[in-house]
């Protein structure tokens, strides 16, 4: 997320400095260290008319990602190979600061980090979702809603869209003359063409010289500055720096090492759910 120009708002000087005090001592607010993970849920299937679809509870923040598959036109560019559309909204039933009406700058930056995240480590194969080159593909649209919001939207989205794929499955697709539809209502049991490896995303937050992930609302609104990094196989497939502020090449590893352990604990509990 954009601090700056996203969720960032003004925080007293006590909470920030009680919470950079609990940093220096291995301490967050809520209790945790500094390198835990709230309590993660994933439920998923909920949606009986989504190709796919999963919640993510992440502490207090609860996120909805659903998956809608069509038959569209490829772009111009790549017309052998299927179209990736991530969407989100940020609805103002899940936090008073969020305004109703069309995508914000934080929603757009959230589907564009989702989006990059998937699409960089080549999830999904998307030459396998062509179906005529260069007439028609099926389009992957991944639709993400914020049901309620207490810091880590990111994380949980991200989880939410790539759970919500894993439990995707093609719809069934009929040709009229030249034409191809989607036939509503009867699923496939072909799944999504995806790679067995799942994507991993972590979100590490700075607070001064200080670093942690999972940030909640109050830490969240606090920090100076985030940096999202999206792994696979313990490789680093994507990461966007949010902040004004230089990082120097020692802070990065740190980062870096520090995004491993929270993808870690994220890994643990897919891996119980799957």
């Amino acid at each position: 997320m954009d601090l700056k120009n996203g969720f960032k708002m003004e925080t007293s000087k006590v909470m920030r400095n009680t919470i950079i005090s609990l940093l220096k001592k291995n301490k967050r607010i809520d209790g945790r260290r500094v390198d835990e993970f709230r309590e993660i849920q994933i439920i998923p299937d909920i949606s009986k008319n989504a190709e796919g679809s999963c919640e993510v509870r992440i502490g207090k923040t609860i996120v909805v990602a659903g998956v809608k598959i069509d038959v569209v036109e490829p772009f111009q560019d790549s017309p052998d190979s299927g179209v990736l559309i991530v969407n989100a909204e940020l609805l103002p039933l899940s936090y008073a600061g969020f305004e109703p009406g069309p995508p914000g700058i934080q929603a757009i930056e959230l589907a564009r980090i989702v989006d990059r995240c998937i699409r960089e480590s080549e999830f999904i194969d998307l030459k396998k979702l062509c179906i005529e080159e260069g007439k028609k593909v099926y389009g992957i649209f991944i639709d993400i809603y914020s049901i309620n919001y207490d810091g880590n939207l990111t994380d949980a989205s991200f989880l939410a869209s790539v759970i919500a794929l894993k439990r995707s499955f093609l719809p069934k697709v009929e040709k009229i003359y030249d034409e191809y539809r989607v036939v509503y209502g009867e699923k496939t049991k072909t799944p999504l063409p995806l790679k067995q490896t799942i994507p991993f995303l972590c979100s590490i937050y700075r607070i001064e010289d200080h670093f942690f992930f999972d940030a909640n609302m109050i830490e969240e609104k606090a920090s100076d500055g985030v940096v999202v990094v999206g792994m696979m196989d313990n490789t680093i497939h994507a990461m966007q720096k949010n902040g004004s502020d230089v990082l120097s090449i020692e802070q990065l590893k740190n980062i870096v090492e520090l995004a491993k352990k929270g993808i870690q604990q994220i890994k643990q509990k897919v891996e119980k759910f799957l």
